[in-house]
C-alpha cells in the first residue's frame, strides 16, 4: 500500500493498495496501520466503521461536522462513486479548495479526508458501497449540510441526482452552513 498526497486539499491523501490478482479474483489490504503512520497520522484514532449503499444517481452530501469537525477514512468496496472534498478549514493553505476523485471496487483506494473539510459523493453504478471510518463517534446535533448544487462550490456532479435524503434537498448554501459550524 502507498500514500500520496492529495495536492487540492492540504493534509489530504490517497491510499492505494496493491491488489494480488488471480483466477480466484483478488486479495488486498484496505487498512494498514505503519501506513497511516508514515504520514502522520494516528491509526488509533478511528473509532467507528460505517457503510453506505446506493443506487446509481444517488448523492450524498455535502456534510461536514461542527465543533472539532471528523476526520475520516473513505473508500468504496463496491461499484464506483464520484467523490467531492472541499476544504472549509479557514487556516488551511487550501481553504476553499476542492477536489474530486473516482473511488471504486476495483481499486480499493482509500481517501483521507482531514476533519473541517466538506465531504460528499454520487453513484455511479447500479450499486455502490461505500465504507467509512471515523474519528469520532457520531453526534448528529453537529451535522452540517451543505447545498450539493451551491454555485460557490460548483461541484460537477457526473449525473443528475437521482436520490437524496430530505436533510440534503433542504440544506443551506455554503455560507449559511459555515455560519451554523461555528
Amino acid at each position: 500500500m502507498k500514500a500520496m498526497e492529495v495536492p487540492e486539499i492540504d493534509g489530504a491523501y490517497l491510499f492505494e493498495p496493491t491488489p494480488y490478482a488471480d483466477e480466484r479474483g483478488f486479495f488486498c489490504r484496505t487498512f494498514d496501520a505503519e501506513v497511516i503512520r508514515s504520514v502522520g497520522l494516528d491509526p488509533a484514532a478511528f473509532v467507528q466503521d460505517s457503510v453506505s449503499r446506493s443506487a446509481r444517481g444517488v448523492l450524498r452530501g455535502m456534510h461536514l461536522r461542527s465543533g472539532a469537525g471528523e476526520a475520516k477514512l473513505v473508500r468504496c468496496s463496491h461499484g464506483r462513486i464520484f467523490d467531492v472534498v472541499v476544504d472549509l478549514r479557514p487556516h488551511s493553505p487550501t481553504y476553499r479548495n476542492r477536489a474530486f476523485f473516482e473511488l471504486s471496487g476495483d481499486t480499493q483506494t482509500t481517501l483521507y479526508v482531514p476533519a473541517g473539510c466538506a465531504h460528499g459523493f454520487q453513484a455511479l453504478t447500479e450499486t455502490a458501497d461505500t465504507s467509512y471510518r471515523i474519528d469520532r463517534p457520531h453526534d448528529p446535533s453537529e451535522d452540517v449540510t451543505i447545498a450539493f448544487d451551491d454555485p460557490d462550490l460548483d461541484i460537477p456532479w457526473p449525473l443528475p441526482p437521482r436520490l437524496m435524503s430530505r436533510r440534503d434537498k433542504e440544506a443551506p448554501g455554503l455560507a449559511e452552513a459555515l455560519r451554523q459550524r461555528s
